[in-house]
């Protein structure tokens, strides 16, 4: 600690040197002629005599990552956005005052520089220095090099170090812009409209979930930062606007883990006039779109940990995704026997053997969705749609018309995670007022994630809402899953952390 309070008193006092000598160590203004990347990509593939005879000039800027001082010459490292590139500094070339002031600059310096570019003896290719200048002072030292930053903590708290020592870091973000790109692309082609949707509401709707609440003091009245756009998308839809859909952040007030983070984005879209049979096979559409158009696969490397060990998977998009009803997945995935699942004292008995978590309040569809927790998603690695839920699990779903014990929804796992969540909606504004009724029981008995009485979304669905499948899409857990991310940290560029000490 002492070393490093050494270090960043010299780079303190070399600022005050720079100024000493007029020299401004933030300048206001540099423009660059080229970015780093784009020399490397164009002038890579030619060799020393080629790039002589075109006689190519530019000025670049970037942080300075490394340096190698050899007498009179110096060689060192610029990083840009793009890429980054040699650079070949000489006394001659800069003049003695120059290159003096050189020898003050550190790791971290934003430099600009000016200078012929060519390829050095040894074929790398470099930009021979004219010209370097200062423009903005680094005062902390980076992680050394052959270290890089280790703490994992510390790599999500200071973000912007894990970006400029970890190179990979970066990647997995530019995955995931072109991973949003291509939803909205997928569904811009299918005619569906982005829109907005409210995120601070007076009634937290559309997940069973516990809200933030804050409060509007001009109005004088408590709001709740949503947890869901669900129940305003499907407004949209009364009024209209037949498939629309909205990429934006939810909040829910819940714990923290390698899969979840209390603030999230999510897509959510609603067509009309279709069903969760037609959103299943538009969702396979969609992943195998994203899979050629952002990487150019549908195969994907995915590690997992199983009983404490480190195992690996290749995903496969190509093939048709499986099916499987809830019931079903009970005893052909989790392994429990056909009476567990459907006697509701031995389904208890069952879970409190294998230590799962109940409280007085369970039902018998509740118990069944922790057994299914348990038994059966540990087991989803490769792509499986879960449909045909019980009626009390989903209470904005409507009912199967086979069976109303059951609704037409499914939950599309992946790699062991839940990505996708989707209905066929509920549009009977009776039936919906009914659930509510009972959601607002069970949150009078406790259950703090149970859905909030609505009645202006009861008003609406009592207008008249076509017939409509909604679905919501994790995104960081989909940027998870096609970049082979373990934590949902590594696909958030802040995620939620302790207060630092």
């Amino acid at each position: 600690m002492e070393e490093l309070n050494e270090l960043i008193k010299a780079r303190r006092n070399k600022v005050e040197e720079f100024r000493g000598q007029g020299i401004n160590p933030y300048v206001n203004r540099f423009k660059p002629t080229a970015f780093i990347g784009s020399l490397t990509s164009e002038y890579s593939s030619l060799d020393k005599e080629a790039l002589e005879e075109k006689d190519l000039r530019f000025t670049i800027a970037g942080r300075m990552l490394t340096r190698r001082k050899h007498g009179k010459t110096t060689f060192c490292n610029l990083k840009d956005g793009t890429g980054n590139i040699q650079v070949y500094v000489n006394k001659k070339a800069l003049g003695e005052a120059s290159y003096e002031w050189t020898g003050k600059y550190d790791i971290g310096d934003f430099l600009g520089a000016t200078g012929k570019l060519s390829k050095t003896n040894t074929g790398e290719l470099t930009l021979f220095c004219e010209e370097l200048v200062l423009l903005s002072k680094s005062l902390l030292p980076l992680p050394e090099k052959w270290h890089g930053l280790r703490d994992v903590e510390l790599r999500y708290r200071q973000r912007y170090v894990d970006l400029i020592v970890n190179p990979d870091v970066k990647q997995v973000f530019v995955y995931r812009t072109k991973i949003v790109q291509a939803l909205r692309q997928f569904l811009a082609d299918r005619d569906y409209l982005e829109v907005e949707t409210p995120m601070m509401q007076s009634i937290p709707g559309g997940a069973t979930a516990r809200p933030f609440k804050t409060h509007h003091n001009a109005l004088d009245m408590d709001l709740y930062l949503r947890v869901a756009p669900e129940l305003y998308l499907k407004r949209l839809v009364v009024g209209g606007m037949d498939r629309v859909f909205e990429i934006n952040r939810n909040f829910r007030n819940e714990g923290i883990s390698t899969e979840h983070n209390p603030e999230f984005t999510m897509l959510e879209f609603y067509t009309a006039y279709a069903d969760y049979e037609e959103l299943m096979d538009l969702t396979e559409e969609l992943f195998r779109y994203i899979g050629t158009t952002v990487f150019d696969k549908l195969k994907f490397d995915c590690h997992y940990v199983e009983a404490g060990e480190e195992k690996q998977a290749v995903l496969d998009f190509e093939a048709p995704f499986r099916r499987c009803a809830f019931k079903q997945s009970l005893i052909e995935i989790g392994g429990l026997a056909p009476d567990v699942v459907e006697d509701p004292e031995k389904a208890v008995a069952c879970a409190l053997e294998h230590k799962v978590h109940l409280v007085k309040t369970d039902s018998h569809a509740k118990v069944m969705g922790k057994l299914f927790d348990h038994f059966v998603e540990p087991k989803l690695v490769q792509p499986t749609f879960i449909i045909d839920y019980p009626l009390e699990l989903s209470p904005l779903s409507k009912k199967k018309e086979s069976d109303p014990d059951l609704v037409e929804r499914f939950e599309l796992f992946v790699g062991k995670k839940e990505i996708a969540n989707a209905y066929t909606e509920l549009n009977d504004p009776i039936d919906q007022k009914q659930r509510f009724e009972e959601q607002v029981a069970q949150r009078d008995s406790g259950d703090d994630e149970a859905h909030w009485m609505d009645l202006d979304f009861i008003r609406a669905l009592e207008y008249g809402m076509p017939p409509t499948a909604g679905e919501g899409i994790g995104i960081d857990r989909l940027v998870m899953l096609f970049t082979n991310s373990s934590s949902i940290r590594d696909v958030i560029l802040f995620p939620q952390l302790k207060k630092e000490a």
